[in-house]
């Protein structure tokens, strides 16, 4: 069960209390479908590499404006100086996003071969421009400038009229160099005309235009929720919105909220704790090892392979996390072959293990104590526990220190094999599987495979 924001309402009184508390939801909402679920897609933040691409070389993140402009990184300085007009700024970039070779169903359909659940699109980022024709962002959105097109719509009516995910947005809540911002800024966030008249509105007017059932918000810019009315506004989105019923969000609405406050948690960029935690939580992270957004100079070891998507996935789920991929499409629209590559791939082994992923719980082990990278889910209704292992044993045996047999009644099946295992209890606690001996083009997946074992302790 998912913890969510509720408002308490006044006794007597028809308006809420903006006061922060979680209840348990007695139904699982199906923005993010299980107490453990699959890898979900995440398109990468504008400005951090979609719209407007910079080559960052050697930085690992995607904040070209802020390292050239505030900041004054000499790398970036220095190229903006050796590939751009001396009067060149930042907003010119604007006409060069065009997004020319946007296919917002060729997207959907590689989102739903990835086998994700859900995806979230970053509708603006901390730069401001929206991929939508926001009216309180003239001439700096996707309709005024650039593309000319509503992309948000476009992939919003593609991923459901094509697919069975989840559609979400990514909302960052500040912007750097909004004027309003900066001097509330300046006021220590006495003063609050920036959320006035440019977040909340925009907030209210993405979730009834585009209802998305996850909101992500992102980027406080220091400020605490009261500044940004954070609690009034999540009151409205679970109490009145057209989504009320079905929404989730995560945990960054205000300075301290993070980690404390949300439907789930992120704590931080990909957040992976490697340990069981008492809230649902989400590891958003990149394909990309040093980028949220696409990178022009980056070399094929700049990316994580398939193996180590997979351990990322089978890690977090195990510990009761789901997955978050982000990655970075380029300027003209398109998802690069590297990351449409290893979205295909993960489809491909959720196609043979999604069993051990989807709306799975957590066990009473995360993982095992005798062999290392195996990784622990379980159905308890089915009386079912996955033990999902990363390396095949060269033995064809595989140790698991952590089940305990049933006498009579414990069975064991490898995913995409379908055959009954022989196995063996060993002393105290555990057993030892007998692998199929398969040949490569026998295995039933390639990176990462997993045990079904039917009434174990």
């Amino acid at each position: 069960m998912r913890e969510f924001w509720e408002l308490l309402r006044l006794v007597g009184g028809g308006h809420p209390s903006p006061i922060w508390r979680s209840r348990m939801c007695p139904q699982e909402p199906p923005a993010i479908s299980a107490p453990a679920s699959a890898s979900a897609a995440r398109v990468t933040e504008v400005g951090q590499g979609w719209p407007p691409a910079l080559p960052r070389p050697g930085d690992g993140e995607q904040r070209p404006w802020w390292y050239w402009q505030k900041e004054k990184i000499p790398k970036f300085v220095n190229f903006m100086k050796d590939n751009y007009p001396p009067d060149f700024k930042y907003e010119d970039f604007g006409p060069l996003f065009t997004a020319k070779f946007f296919n917002a169903n060729q997207w959907a359909d590689i989102f739903q071969a990835s086998g994700a659940k859900y995806i979230v699109l970053t509708s603006k980022h901390h730069e401001g421009f929206t991929l939508w024709g926001s009216e309180y962002s003239w001439n700096w959105n996707a309709v005024d400038e650039g593309p000319k097109r509503d992309i948000v719509k476009e992939l919003e009516v593609a991923i459901r009229n094509r697919t069975d995910l989840h559609f979400g947005l990514y909302y960052s809540l500040f912007e750097w160099f909004h004027p309003l911002f900066l001097e509330d800024k300046f006021s220590l966030f006495h003063k609050r005309q920036f959320p006035v008249s440019k977040t909340l509105p925009e907030l209210y007017k993405i979730v009834n235009k585009y209802q998305p059932e996850v909101l992500w918000a992102d980027g406080d810019g220091g400020a605490p929720d009261v500044y940004w009315n954070s609690t009034g506004f999540l009151a409205w989105l679970y109490n009145e919105s057209p989504v009320r019923d079905t929404v989730v969000t995560n945990d960054r609405w205000g300075a301290g909220t993070i980690c404390k406050h949300g439907g789930y948690y992120t704590c931080s960029d990909r957040y992976n704790p490697g340990h069981l935690l008492p809230h649902k939580w989400e590891n958003c992270m990149t394909i990309d090892k040093f980028s949220w957004g696409y990178r022009r100079d980056a070399g094929i070891h700049d990316y994580l392979t398939i193996e180590e998507l997979v351990e990322q996935l089978v890690e977090t789920v195990a510990c009761g996390g789901n997955l978050l991929m982000n990655i970075g499409p380029t300027q003209d629209g398109t998802i690069s072959a590297i990351f449409e590559e290893r979205l295909r791939q993960m489809g491909s082994w959720l196609k043979v293990n999604g069993e051990a992923i989807y709306e799975t719980h957590t066990w009473r082990s995360q993982n095992d104590t005798v062999t290392p990278d195996v990784w622990y889910t379980s159905k308890p209704t089915e009386k079912l526990v996955y033990a999902m292992f990363l390396k095949w044993p060269t033995s064809g045996q595989l140790f698991l220190g952590q089940p305990k047999a049933t006498p009579g009644a414990t069975e064991v099946k490898l995913l995409g094999h379908g055959q009954l295992l022989n196995w063996t209890a060993l002393k105290d606690s555990g057993i030892v599987a007998e692998l199929p001996p398969l040949a490569p083009h026998q295995m039933p997946c390639e990176w990462g495979w997993a045990l079904a074992l039917t009434n174990v302790l």
